[in-house]
């Protein structure tokens, strides 16, 4: 089969091996894939990783092993950890917090980026008729947007600013928007804050805002150290600051401003993929204008060096 590979170096091999499967697991006929800026940094050395890479997907179910059939021949999106299935964290249903899990092409796991792939049968959700296989390529990273509220209740008279307006940004703040709550997202280029103010998002320019401690609610999604620094300017005291962006960074930083604020830090990683779904199933919002260009999997190497672009959002890749 087809599969994108990381290796040293990105590889569009022609003849990978098909994924063995096991007992419980389905073997998925991947129809569309995204490609997320995870995937970029593995191929910058981020979690020493090799193999297949990719974690969001959309697919047909074409081969089960066990005796629930009841997915085959439907179409699916599938939670990208796998737990042990016998810890606490399993036992609790948060098997993405599972210490011996493996991540689907980031940790231990053959992605996506495949004509076809292995899941377990309890990882796979159906995706509703209603929802097109290109907007069920974002549950993944909605997902992660609708984490926050699971981690944390935001009142509806709370101030919530969202600093970022790539990818993850947009869809935080059109979450949020969309479950209420009172929302700026804030970011530097004009053309991708319009798609949220499009769908009733507050949006504004970083240089028109007043950076004060002004917001209950502060979500840094910008990836960068300057992001991070004007974040926990912006939060009021007792606040909360959410972390959805994971910054490495040998720079010193100034933490004293959390502690004579009092400010909550919160890390906010994968999300259920259930609520997300449900998000879509309601057209709730649209992650439609996220979508920049649509490849073929046979130029998934071009695909890749177009989401390095600073202009894209959203790159796809279709299996023909």
């Amino acid at each position: 089969m087809k599969a994108l590979t990381f290796n040293n170096k990105l590889e569009l091999k022609q003849d990978y091996p098909m994924p063995d499967l096991k007992e419980n697991e389905a073997l998925i006929k991947v129809t569309m894939m995204g490609i997320c800026n995870t995937d970029f940094e593995i191929t910058k050395g981020y979690m020493g990783y090799n193999g297949i890479l990719g974690h969001e997907f959309v697919g047909e179910v074409v081969e089960i092993k066990g005796k629930d059939k009841s997915l085959l021949g439907k179409r699916v999106v599938g939670e990208i950890n796998l737990g042990c299935d016998d810890c606490d964290w399993c036992k609790a249903k948060l098997s993405r917090h599972c210490p011996n899990r493996s991540t689907l092409g980031i940790w231990k796991k053959d992605g996506c980026f495949a004509e076809f792939l292995s899941m377990p049968l309890e990882n796979l959700i159906e995706v509703p008729e209603n929802v097109t296989t290109e907007e069920a390529v974002f549950v993944e990273p909605l997902a992660a947007a609708c984490e926050i509220l699971e981690q944390k209740h935001i009142r509806p008279d709370e101030k919530v600013i969202v600093l970022g307006d790539g990818k993850l940004g947009l869809l935080i703040a059109l979450t949020l928007n969309a479950m209420g709550c009172n929302v700026l997202l804030v970011g530097k280029h004009q053309n991708k804050l319009d798609i949220a103010s499009a769908q009733g998002v507050e949006t504004a320019l970083l240089n028109e805002i007043e950076i004060a401690p002004k917001y209950d609610v502060v979500v840094e999604a910008t990836g960068s150290v300057s992001g991070f620094e004007t974040s926990v300017a912006l939060t009021k005291p007792r606040g909360t600051l959410v972390l959805k962006s994971t910054i490495a960074t040998g720079k010193e930083l100034n933490l004293a401003p959390i502690v004579i604020n009092e400010i909550t830090v919160l890390g906010s990683r994968c999300g259920q993929f259930r609520p997300a779904l449900r998000l879509l199933k309601q057209k709730k919002l649209d992650v439609k204008p996220l979508i920049s260009k649509v490849f073929d999997f046979d130029d998934a190497i071009e695909a890749f060096e177009a989401n390095k672009q600073k202009d894209t959002i959203k790159i796809l890749m279709k299996v023909n």
